[in-house]
């Protein structure tokens, strides 16, 4: 985890803490709303991932009556403070990592099999 918060920290000009706010919340989108398998196979490759997920509240639960989808992931990372060009800036970095972990195929599944996803791919 601190791999993937520190490129997105450098690369996305963003603060560490929330770079990994960032990081639950877009992990807990994957897992609710995309591939299951290749999702997992993603969050078992980053130490660290299961518990950003529980801190963002995206594990699924009350955040799914919430309402959720990407429009949701959008506004709870807009009120960390991101703008669309950084959320796209970090969408992409994080695309690479997990490129870098399982390999451009298994994220090319979760990027297709998740609705909207791939506009920031």
């Amino acid at each position: 985890m601190d791999e993937l918060i520190g490129r997105l920290a450098t690369n996305a000009s963003i603060d560490s803490a929330v770079a990994e706010k960032t990081v639950g919340i877009i992990l807990g989108f994957l897992r609710n709303e995309g591939p299951s398998d290749s999702v997992q196979v993603l969050i078992d490759e980053i130490p660290g991932a299961e518990a950003a997920i529980e801190a963002s509240g995206t594990g699924g639960g009350l955040s799914r009556l919430m309402g959720g989808g990407l429009m949701a992931v959008g506004t709870r990372l807009m009120g960390l403070g991101l703008g669309m060009s950084e959320i796209q800036n970090i969408a992409r970095e994080l695309f690479r990592f997990g490129r870098d972990k399982i390999g451009a195929d298994q994220m090319g599944k979760i990027i297709a099999g998740t609705p909207g996803l791939s506009q920031f791919a």
